[in-house]
C-alpha cells in the first residue's frame, strides 16, 4: 500500500512506511547499511525502472557517488559597476547514473543570501566546501532526499553574497535576475563558467530544463519574484513564508513595521568587501525607502503581485498564520492575485510564526513535497493536483482540509461596532450605531495587542473594544478582511491598529516565544541518504504550546495620513474627521461556540509598528465604522451564531490572561 493516499475530495493521509530508509533513525551502522542498499538498488534497477515505480520516484541512485560541482552563471547585469557582468555562484549535487546514461533530470533550486552569513533551517546550516572548493554540505534535506530519487539540487548565492559577484539589492532586479539567470542556464539559454573570473564555458547538458524553486523567507521571496517574470522552464515554486511585495514587509499603509530599511538588511548579508564596492546600491536603497512610508519606484520594482498574470509555474504556498515577521498580508494578496489569473496552487497555513513546515509537520511535509515535485517536475499522475487545496492547522498538530481556499461559501459580511455599557466597552453586531455615537482612545506606544485584548471588558484609555455575545454556533473566518473607520485625531499624525480576537480559552502554538511555536529536541532523525560531510540527519522538534484566554488572529495597521492615497501620507488637521480602510491580514480561524468575536481599534501596536511623531487622541464615529469580514456561510452563518446571544460585557470583570506580547523583532528579520 502506498504510504500517501490522495483521493479527490478527501484529505490526503500520511502513513509512515516502515521500509522507507528516510524514516529510520540512522546509527553509524544503519548509515553504512542504507548506503549499501541504495548503491545495490542503483545497480539492480535501471533508470527506466526507477521512473516506472508506481506513484512516486524511488531512491535508486547513489548519493555517496553523486556529482558535486560549482559553476558561475552570468547574470548579464553589472550591479557593482566594475565594468564586467556579474557571475553568481551555483553549487550542484546531482546523481551520476543518469549522466552516464545520457538521461536528463529536473532541478530543485533554492536561491538565498544566507548560505554564508546566517545559515538555513532550524540549525542554521551553511554551505561547506573541501580544500579544492568542491561542495560538501548542502543545508536542509533537499539534496539528501531528492538526489537519490533522480533530481538535481541547486543552491544559488544571490548576487553580492557568499561567492557571488554583484550587489545585494533586496528583492530588486539584481536579486531576481540572480536566480532567473540560473533557470535560463538550466534550460540552455544562459552562460556559465567554471570560475568566478575567467574559466571555461560550461553547459547544463544534464538538465531537462524543468526547475522547481523552493525556500523560506528571503529565498521564498525570490521564488515569487522569479515566477512573476514568467521565465520559461520554471515549472513550480514552493514559497515558505515569502514576501510578495516588499513595501508590505516594511510598511503597512504608511505605518512603519521596522525601524530600519532595506539598506540595513543588505549590509547584514553582503559578502566580504561588498559594502565598499556596493556603496551606490546601498545609497539607492536608503533613498528609495523613506521612513515616511510613501510609495516610491523602489517599491514598484519589488512588487511581484502586480505581475501575477505572468506566473506560469504552479504554486505551493506555505505560511504561518501567526507570522509576525513576514506577515500574512503578503501571503493573502499573493494568493488572491494568483487565483484571479487561474494559477494552479495549493496552500498550507499553520498556527506557527516564521517556521518551516519541516519543523512542525515533518513526515507529512516531506511526503507531500515529494508528490508535488514528482507531479510538476517528473510528470507523475499521483493526484496531488486533485487533492484538497488547503491544509489549515486548527490546534497544535490538528489539521483540517478544504477543497478550495478561502473556504467554499465564504462571503464578505459586515459587522458594526456599537456603544456598550461602559466607555470603550462596546458591542459588535449587524446594527448601525446611532448618529453621534463615539468612542475615543489615546495612543500609548508602550502597549500591545495582548494588553488591549486582556482588558477587553474594562474601560482602558489606550483602546476601544467591541464584541459579540457568546456564540451559539461556531463562526469561521477564512481569507482577508478589512475595517473602515472614521476617526478624528487631536494631532497632525496618527497611527491606527485594528485586530480581531477570539475571546475564549484555547491551547495554541506559543508563537511569541523564541521558537515561534516549536521547541527543538536533542534527538535526530535522518531524511534521505547521507555522507560524513552531509548526514541528512536533523534535530526533531515538538510543538511549543500555551494555554490562553484569548487569541488575536488577524491584524491591520495604517497611518491615518494615507486616508486619501494609500501610497502617500498627508499631515492631518486636528479636529477634522478622516475615513480610512485598514486591510486585515489573511487568516483562517474558527471562533467556537461559547466564545466571543471581538474587534479592537487602537493606536501603536507595540513591537509590531513604530509610533507616530505625537501621541494623539482619536475619536471614532461608530456610525461610520464597520468591519467587512470573510465569514464562511456569510450573513446567514453570522445570524445563526449570534441569535439570542447574551449581553457581551460585564463591567469590572477580571482581565483575560492571554499570550505574552510579541517580542520586538530582530533587525535581521527573516533569516532562518
Amino acid at each position: 500500500m502506498a504510504p500517501y493516499t490522495l483521493t479527490p475530495g478527501r484529505r490526503a493521509r500520511y502513513r509512515p512506511p516502515v521500509t522507507n530508509p528516510a524514516r529510520i533513525p540512522r546509527t553509524p551502522f544503519t548509515a553504512v547499511v542504507l548506503t549499501a542498499v541504495v548503491a545495490l538498488l542503483s545497480v539492480l534497477l535501471s533508470p527506466a525502472a526507477a521512473q516506472a515505480a508506481p506513484g512516486e520516484s524511488r531512491p535508486v541512485y547513489s548519493y555517496d557517488h553523486a556529482i558535486r560541482e560549482s559553476v558561475w552563471v552570468d547574470t548579464r547585469l553589472d550591479g557593482d559597476a566594475d565594468g564586467r557582468t556579474d557571475r553568481v555562484a551555483v553549487d550542484i549535487v546531482r546523481p551520476s547514473e543518469p549522466a552516464r546514461q545520457g538521461r536528463r533530470i529536473p532541478v530543485i533550486m533554492d536561491a538565498s543570501p544566507y548560505y554564508s552569513c546566517c545559515g538555513r533551517g532550524n540549525e542554521s546550516q551553511k554551505k561547506t566546501y573541501d580544500a579544492t572548493g568542491r561542495p560538501v554540505q548542502f543545508p536542509l534535506f533537499y539534496d539528501n532526499y531528492f538526489v537519490p530519487r533522480g533530481y538535481a539540487t541547486v543552491l544559488v548565492d544571490l548576487a553580492g553574497t557568499n561567492r557571488s559577484d554583484g550587489c545585494v539589492d533586496v528583492g530588486g532586479r539584481s536579486d531576481v535576475q540572480s536566480a532567473r539567470a540560473v533557470v535560463d542556464w538550466l534550460g540552455g539559454r544562459g552562460r556559465a563558467y567554471t570560475a568566478r573570473t575567467g574559466g571555461s564555458p560550461v553547459t547544463a547538458g544534464w538538465s531537462n530544463g524543468s526547475t522547481g524553486m523552493i525556500g523560506k523567507s528571503w529565498d521564498a521571496t525570490i521564488a515569487n519574484g522569479v515566477a512573476a517574470t514568467g521565465v520559461k522552464g520554471l515549472k513550480t515554486i514552493v514559497p515558505i513564508a515569502g514576501i510578495s511585495s516588499w513595501y508590505d514587509y516594511y510598511f503597512s499603509q504608511g505605518a512603519p513595521l521596522y525601524d530600519s530599511g532595506p539598506d540595513g538588511l543588505a549590509d547584514a548579508v553582503d559578502s566580504p568587501g561588498a559594502h565598499k564596492r556596493c556603496a551606490a546600491v546601498q545609497r539607492k536603497l536608503a533613498e528609495g525607502a523613506p521612513r515616511s512610508g510613501d510609495w516610491t519606484g523602489l517599491w514598484t520594482e519589488r512588487d511581484y503581485v502586480r505581475h501575477a498574470d505572468r506566473v506560469r509555474a504552479s504554486v505551493f504556498l506555505v505560511h504561518g498564520l501567526q507570522d509576525l515577521n513576514v506577515r500574512t498580508r503578503n501571503a493573502g494578496q499573493w494568493w488572491d492575485a494568483l487565483a484571479r489569473h487561474g494559477v494552479e496552487r495549493k496552500i498550507w497555513l499553520s498556527g506557527t510564526g516564521h517556521v518551516d513546515p519541516f519543523d512542525y509537520r515533518r513526515g507529512a511535509w516531506v511526503r507531500t513535497l515529494h508528490h508535488w515535485f514528482d507531479h510538476y517536475l517528473m510528470g507523475y499522475d499521483n493526484g496531488i493536483e486533485r487533492a484538497p487545496m488547503a491544509d489549515v492547522e486548527r490546534a497544535p498538530g490538528t489539521w483540517s482540509t478544504d477543497r478550495r481556499w478561502p473556504a467554499p461559501g465564504t462571503a464578505a459580511t459586515t459587522l458594526r461596532p456599537g456603544p456598550g455599557s461602559a466607555p470603550g466597552v462596546g458591542v459588535l453586531g449587524t446594527g448601525r450605531a446611532p448618529q453621534g455615537a463615539t468612542e475615543a482612545f489615546t495612543d500609548d506606544p508602550a502597549l500591545s495587542e495582548a494588553d488591549w485584548a486582556a482588558g477587553i471588558d474594562r474601560t482602558t484609555p489606550a483602546k476601544v473594544g467591541f464584541s459579540t455575545g457568546p456564540l451559539r454556533a461556531p463562526l469561521r473566518l477564512s481569507g482577508s478582511g478589512s475595517v473602515t473607520v472614521t476617526a478624528t485625531p487631536s494631532t497632525t499624525t496618527a497611527h491606527l491598529t485594528a485586530v480581531l480576537v477570539d475571546l475564549g480559552p484555547a491551547t495554541i502554538r506559543n508563537y511569541a516565544a523564541d521558537g515561534e511555536g516549536i521547541t527543538t529536541l536533542d534527538r535526530r532523525t535522518c531524511w534521505g541518504a547521507g555522507t560524513k560531510g552531509d548526514t541528512g540527519c536533523f534535530k526533531e522538534t515538538a510543538a511549543d504550546t500555551a494555554k490562553v484566554a484569548h487569541t488575536v488572529f488577524s491584524r491591520g495597521w495604517a497611518d491615518l495620513g494615507t486616508y486619501a492615497d494609500p501610497h502617500k501620507g498627508r499631515p492631518l488637521t486636528p479636529g477634522k474627521p478622516y475615513t480610512l480602510t485598514l486591510n486585515l491580514a489573511a487568516a483562517d480561524h474558527i471562533v467556537p461556540a461559547g466564545h466571543r468575536l471581538a474587534l479592537i481599534v487602537a493606536g501603536t501596536d507595540a513591537g509590531l509598528i513604530d509610533p507616530p511623531a505625537s501621541r494623539p487622541r482619536l475619536t471614532l464615529d461608530l456610525s461610520r465604522t464597520a468591519a467587512r469580514l470573510p465569514l464562511t456561510g456569510g450573513a446567514a452563518a453570522l445570524a445563526r451564531a449570534t441569535a439570542g446571544a447574551a449581553p457581551p460585557h460585564v463591567p469590572g470583570t477580571a482581565p483575560l490572561d492571554g499570550l505574552a506580547p510579541p517580542r520586538t523583532l530582530s533587525r535581521l528579520p527573516y533569516a532562518g
